[in-house]
């Protein structure tokens, strides 16, 4: 049996639709074929493990002296390929294992998670993970680098600046300035978050300053995007590796607003059902030629990002010109986008099935590159580098 650790929660604004996903992931693995369990990152950046971990009620008031919890570390040594326990004295070499770990699936939402971090813990401790790699994680995090990418590689995205929280503390005058030279309607969304926390809509100054007194409480780096009068929301997703790829079908999510709040995406009688509480049309009741381009757009961001797993892609369709723009990719969409696959003969225990298979194809693809290179630099040192022999 595969030992597979479910990671969810984390110090991030996402840390409780986080707990929704990881647990969907938990029930949803196949038990024949798997050993899984939940790994809790609690809002303080401490790992448990622990039978109370499987059960939601655990979430509400969570304590970390609760029977049945174990707090954990991960080392980042290869072969070590485990959850261990630390003694009172805190010393490393006294750390005893307590569960091993072959796989990792990441369904944290957000920073330390996300963004790359707990994937980088996992590449130093040669350990499969679901997730895209560093490179892919990071840059899905980050909205502005993100949206750079995506022009470079030629795709339609909508006029934008960026500035930092320091700035506009500082003198907010230049800011609006050059806000008001894309024009309103504007978003304005904090760099590093998603499920439209902190976003805000702007249709004049007073508005912009309110949006942007909001994004500064929740990052140093602040995405000013070009708003549409007439959107039409779009999301498609992917899965595969290297460079195989299966596109989804695509949805529309039905909402009475003009984007999708945390609210609408989360809490609007959803229980613990995640991102297919959602009112959506799936298929998506665009035309066949829209169905292929997004999809098309899909893959090609998948493969440049070298994506892994599930990623979810959003797009805005500008119902007036009928012209598509690439919003954001979702490294680690809520609930895994499963929903979007079901309909296609995937379920969601197949698709997990696909997304483990691809973690430790990748871990092999790694182990086959090779980590060293024969040098007799050290052998010319003999005091430091000023004096290293040319």
């Amino acid at each position: 049996m595969i030992n597979v650790g479910v990671i969810f929660g984390s110090r991030s604004a996402e840390h409780d639709v986080s707990i929704i996903t990881g647990l969907q992931v938990f029930e949803n693995l196949d038990k024949k074929k798997y050993s899984p369990f939940p790994i809790y990152v609690s809002k303080k950046g401490e790992w448990f493990i622990g039978e109370p971990l499987k059960n939601i009620d655990t979430y509400k008031s969570f304590k970390e002296d609760m029977n049945g919890l174990t707090k954990v570390i991960l080392p980042p040594v290869p072969g070590m390929n485990g959850l261990y326990t630390l003694p009172t004295s805190g010393l490393f070499s006294k750390a005893q294992k307590v569960q091993q770990l072959d796989c990792v699936i990441i369904a944290i939402h957000g920073m330390h998670g996300e963004d790359g971090s707990v994937q980088g813990l996992l590449e130093l401790a040669d350990i499969p993970y679901s997730s895209c790699s560093l490179v892919g994680s990071s840059v899905g995090m980050d909205k502005i680098i993100m949206k750079s990418v995506f022009k470079s590689m030629g795709l339609p995205v909508l006029d934008g600046t960026y500035c930092y929280r320091s700035a506009w503390l500082e003198n907010r005058d230049p800011i609006i300035e050059e806000a008001e030279k894309i024009g309103y309607p504007l978003f304005i969304k904090p760099a590093n978050l998603g499920s439209s926390i902190g976003i805000n809509k702007a249709t004049d100054r007073h508005s912009f300053i309110e949006a942007m007194e909001v994004a500064v409480q929740y990052d140093r780096r602040i995405l000013i995007e070009k708003g549409l009068d007439c959107p039409t929301e779009i999301n498609c997703a992917c899965m595969g590796f290297d460079g195989t790829v299966t596109t989804s079908l695509c949805e529309q999510p039905k909402s009475w607003t003009e984007f999708l709040s945390f609210e609408d995406k989360y809490t609007r009688g959803s229980g613990s059902k995640g991102m297919k509480s959602l009112s959506r049309s799936v298929p998506a009741p665009i035309t066949d030629e829209m169905t292929e381009l997004i999809q098309g757009y899909t893959a090609q961001i998948f493969r440049m990002l070298e994506c892994k797993g599930v990623v979810r892609v959003d797009y805005m369709i500008d119902r007036m010109t009928n012209q598509v723009y690439v919003g954001e990719i979702n490294t680690i969409p809520g609930s895994f986008a499963f929903y979007l696959f079901e309909p296609m003969g995937i379920p969601f225990s197949k698709l997990l099935d696909g997304i483990i298979d691809n973690s430790f194809k990748a871990l092999e693809q790694k182990k086959a590159s090779s980590f060293a290179y024969a040098s007799d630099i050290l052998e010319k040192a003999s005091g430091g580098a000023k004096i290293i022999k040319k």
